[in-house]
């Protein structure tokens, strides 16, 4: 079992867990707010599932169906949580309505806020260690998961603290009007998932400042080539593919260029994990006069 299916195990566990934490806060105290922050935990649990189901399909070998892989089955895990989160947001929003045209005689806050803050602090820790090794292992699905749950982390400080001025200040109605506004930061959470899950399916270039190293490297280690232009590259999952036309002298034989290519191959994925790098090799008068000079 890989370290990332490891991790996205262990979130399907603790997403349960703080369900079944967070539905008990609600049950003692018949808080709109602290419903609303149990019924995201519910979004958490088929979150944690789906990104379960996606790095598992993503580590997968390449097959003849899938010559390139299954990496981007995250990116589709990702998407899938984003459109749950906005669900789980529209549903708050009619508790919250309901909190507001009919709020409750009472809240009972104290033991129910205990309850919650508990399983606040089991929800950050692993959204620190979801956060830290997703990023390490550059999985979409247990970023987009730690991300979610660092919402989760947000919205039940905000609640916390609504629910006790609603207590101390006798207006019921700010338990409604904390779970409103739990449900617009869930719906801001949504979009970012889905933006940024969006951009890898769409094949979208690598950051800068990747595309930067990438040319220092292939400068320092093209010795006896002209040039290299038409760098592309992007990421798919924890794989990133790297394509380039490499110009070389046109009297260099075939042997020679290859072993420039073998060479600037090997020192890009020495640098870069699970890269794939394809060459195109031209004779000299392709040469464009621009792009990445060889050193």
């Amino acid at each position: 079992m890989t370290n990332a299916k490891t991790l996205a195990f262990g979130s399907v566990a603790v997403a349960l867990i703080v369900l079944a934490i967070k539905a008990l806060a609600w049950w003692v105290s018949g808080s709109v707010a602290l419903m609303s922050d149990a019924l995201e935990s519910v979004v958490n649990v088929a979150t944690a599932a789906a990104a379960l189901w996606a790095v598992h399909v993503a580590s997968q070998p390449a097959d003849d169906d899938h010559p390139f892989g299954h990496h981007k089955a995250e990116y589709f895990s990702a998407v899938l949580e984003g459109v749950l989160i906005v669900i789980a947001a529209i549903f708050i929003l009619r508790a919250a309505w309901d909190g507001f045209t009919s709020p409750p005689p009472q809240i009972e806050a104290w033991p129910g806020l205990a309850i919650n803050i508990l399983a606040s602090v089991i929800n950050g820790a692993w959204c620190f260690v979801l956060l830290r090794r997703g990023r390490a292992l550059r999985s979409p699905a247990l970023e987009a998961d730690g991300r979610h749950l660092l919402t989760d982390v947000v919205s039940s400080v905000g609640v916390t603290i609504g629910v006790l001025l609603a207590v101390m200040t006798g207006w019921l109605w700010l338990d409604a009007a904390l779970a409103a506004l739990v449900a617009v930061n869930i719906l801001w959470s949504g979009w970012r998932v889905i933006r940024s899950s969006v951009g890898g399916l769409m094949d979208e270039s690598v950051p800068v400042a990747d595309l930067d190293e990438m040319r220092a490297l292939i400068a320092q280690n093209a010795d006896g080539a002209v040039e290299a232009h038409d760098l592309k590259a992007r990421h798919a999952g924890r794989a990133t593919f790297i394509e380039f036309h490499l110009v070389v002298p046109g009297e260099m034989t075939v042997d020679e260029a290859h072993d420039i290519c073998d060479r600037i191959e090997a020192a890009l994925q020495g640098a870069i994990s699970q890269c794939t790098v394809t060459i195109h090799v031209e004779p000299e008068h392709k040469a464009k006069h621009s792009g990445i000079v060889v050193l």
